[in-house]
């Protein structure tokens, strides 16, 4: 197998031809290897990679689910592989390793995943950009000096640039899908508490932060969500699940359904024209399919409500970033954080128990308010993002200025705008790359559930893939293009 083909294929794709012994996972580590030295130094979307899962990979080592052997990311967040280090992006967390192993991770690993290094992430995740002090800029593979969106910019990048066909991805406020929407990708982010958090956390980010993959085929995104939805001891509740797999119910259209189009500004951003016409193009391809469509209106509070979230992620921060610190024997600084980091942190101390529980309430006003759309509609249709991936620099928290005060209309509000209702309301969202823009970058189409209902968010983007393939698309910084 040469490395074009090897970038052909999605990961189920691989693991058939492992499952065939038509290739073997060393093969195919060796081969993604390959690909990070052909494409990544410009692209800047692998941030370390492991010598024994590649040429001293052990084949026994690997579980037997459906995705065994296939080269696998994991994102630089949170502590997911015991003896791995996991640096957050950030120069204060040079150099730290995870004590446990997630309870993601094992399920990552029963899946048959070969995890063979870490993808680029900003610095605790809290911007919608994946560039960075710690490891430079993430470029969208469809041009050079793009953003690659944040912040799974790197695994978005990764898979988009053909170097692994799935990564791992975690969402707090659109971390999946804006990746997914400005690469070119697929990207899913379940339902709250679909995915477990456990052992060290019981739900990230207070249950808005979610962990899933980036995909370039909808069959994979829903076969390894059976493979990491399964619950975990001592998860804080456990949401129904359908009574077949995911994988298989991705296959079954569904019944009619109510669409709601939602074109709203809801945190003041324009919506690129170009954009806006993608969205209304799904909508009349539901409409052939039998779906009622409609224009619908949503209102989630505005930037009042963004400032309320703002409360809710950093309260505790300094006290978090605290435990890092000591943990590497460094400090909290300009020297070891971003400005705009190191300013939330300043802010961070500051949040009283009372500026979380207000903040707590005008989040539930905002959910129940949001909430009010699925009592008129079965599906959300609305673009991922208002406008499609630019250049760096326009969403970066080290740009002049960028504080704890400034930054939702700085560098948040309109990446956001449309994925962040999601995470409000736990409802699972997907982003589908159904149309292209007018200057060649990929238009990230979002469809959304009630909550639980990720086999129909599976089932609607299903059929798109086979309505508006997206296949063939290969963007220019791509494996295939320059091994």
């Amino acid at each position: 197998m040469n490395i074009a083909e090897y970038a052909s294929y999605d990961a189920l794709g691989l693991a058939g031809l492992v499952a065939r012994r038509d290739v073997t996972p060393k093969e195919l580590a060796a081969l993604a290897a390959r690909a990070i030295q052909a494409v990544d130094a410009e692209l800047k979307s692998v941030v370390e990679t492991y010598p024994d899962r590649i040429e001293d990979l052990d084949e026994d080592s690997l579980g037997q689910g459906p995705f065994r052997g296939v080269p696998f990311l994991i994102k630089d967040v949170f502590g997911h592989e015991k003896g791995r280090k996991m640096e957050f992006g950030s120069r204060l967390c040079r150099g730290m390793v995870s004590e446990v192993d997630s309870f993601v991770m094992t399920q990552f690993r029963a899946a048959g995943v070969n995890a063979l290094g870490r993808s680029a992430a900003f610095d605790f995740s809290m911007s919608a950009t994946t560039e960075s002090l710690m490891f430079g800029n993430t470029s969208n593979p469809w041009k050079a000096g793009c953003s690659a969106g944040g912040s799974s910019g790197g695994a978005a990048a990764a898979v988009a640039a053909g170097i692994v066909p799935i990564a791992h991805g975690s969402d707090i406020g659109g971390s999946i899908r804006i990746p997914a929407s400005w690469c070119g990708g697929v990207g899913l982010k379940p339902s709250r508490m679909r995915v477990s958090v456990g052992p060290t956390v019981e739900e990230g980010g207070f249950g808005y932060a979610m962990n899933h993959v980036q995909t370039k085929t909808v069959r994979d995104c829903a076969a390894m969500l059976d493979c990491i939805s399964n619950p975990q001891i001592g998860d804080p509740f456990v949401i129904p699940k359908p009574a077949e797999p995911y994988a298989i119910l991705a296959n079954r259209p569904p019944t009619q359904l109510r669409v709601g189009i939602v074109l709203s500004e809801l945190l003041g951003a324009r919506v690129d024209p170009e954009v806006a016409s993608a969205v209304i193009a799904v909508g009349r391809h539901f409409e052939a399919m039998g779906h009622v469509v409609e224009i619908a209106n949503v209102d989630m509070g505005g930037t009042e409500t963004m400032a309320a979230l703002q409360k809710i992620f950093f309260f505790g921060f300094k006290e978090r970033l605290g435990a890092y610190a000591a943990k590497t024997g460094l400090k909290p600084g300009l020297d070891t954080l971003e400005p705009a980091i190191f300013s939330v942190y300043e802010w961070a101390a500051s949040l009283t128990a009372g500026d979380f529980m207000g903040a707590w309430s005008r989040a539930n006003t905002a959910r129940r308010t949001l909430a009010r759309f699925w009592s008129a509609h079965d599906v959300w249709l609305s673009p991922t993002t208002a406008r499609v991936s630019e250049p760096w620099g326009q969403y970066n928290l080290a740009k002049p200025g960028v504080t704890a005060e400034n930054l939702i209309s700085a560098c948040w509000h309109e990446p956001v705008q449309f994925t962040i209702p999601h995470n409000i309301m736990g409802t699972p969202a997907i982003s589908l790359p159904l149309a292209q823009h007018s200057n060649g970058m990929p238009i990230g189409v979002q469809i959304a559930a009630p909550a639980a209902q990720d086999h129909v968010v599976l089932q609607l983007a299903r059929v798109l893939e086979q309505a508006i393939p997206w296949k063939d698309r290969v963007p220019p910084l791509h494996v295939s293009r320059v091994a």
